[in-house]
């Protein structure tokens, strides 16, 4: 499938430097971030929220969890994690749970986790399960524009970890 055209687009309409990762198949973020030799900490993982009738994009790091009781408590509103359909309506050039880190090229409000201006890189999803697109952590703001970053996210705890698959 390759780069879903919505991405490409806005990359190239921004004039973002890039370069495109790719990797064997993978399910997860997490597991993408392992198939593609880059620490799941500077992996992007897009999560689409409902709020009322609207969504917007959580972005957190493949290395950590959603805290959405958290985020709800940010953002003063009421949120909820958006079903398979609304996922295939929104990101219709993406494969199923492919979700691209970037809600602006979607018209979507983007909260971001501030953990990840930590990084010097980013990666995210392609658009399909086996590329990343790779790009520095200041070109991804300049990117996203004004999106808020706020802390939303927390580690997973011990019995999810053993239970997480590891790759080498």
């Amino acid at each position: 499938m390759g780069i879903a055209t919505t991405i490409r687009r806005f990359l190239d309409t921004h004039g973002v430097p890039y370069d495109i990762v790719p990797h064997p198949y993978t399910n997860t973020s997490y597991g993408s971030a392992k198939a593609a030799h880059v620490s799941p900490d500077r992996v992007a993982k897009g999560v689409l929220l409902k709020k009322d009738d609207d969504y917007l994009l959580a972005v957190v790091p493949a290395s950590r969890k959603l805290d959405l009781s958290w985020l709800i408590i940010e953002v003063e509103h009421d949120l909820e994690l958006a079903g398979e359909d609304e996922l295939a309506e929104i990101f219709f050039d993406c494969a199923y749970g492919a979700v691209p880190a970037v809600g602006p090229a979607y018209g979507l409000d983007t909260l971001v986790e501030n953990c990840l201006r930590a990084q010097p890189e980013l990666y995210f999803e392609a658009g399909d399960h086996e590329e990343l697109v790779h790009i520095k952590e200041l070109d991804y703001e300049t990117l996203l524009g004004n999106v808020r970053y706020l802390s939303f996210t927390h580690f997973p705890d011990a019995a999810e970890a053993r239970v997480r698959p590891v790759f080498d």
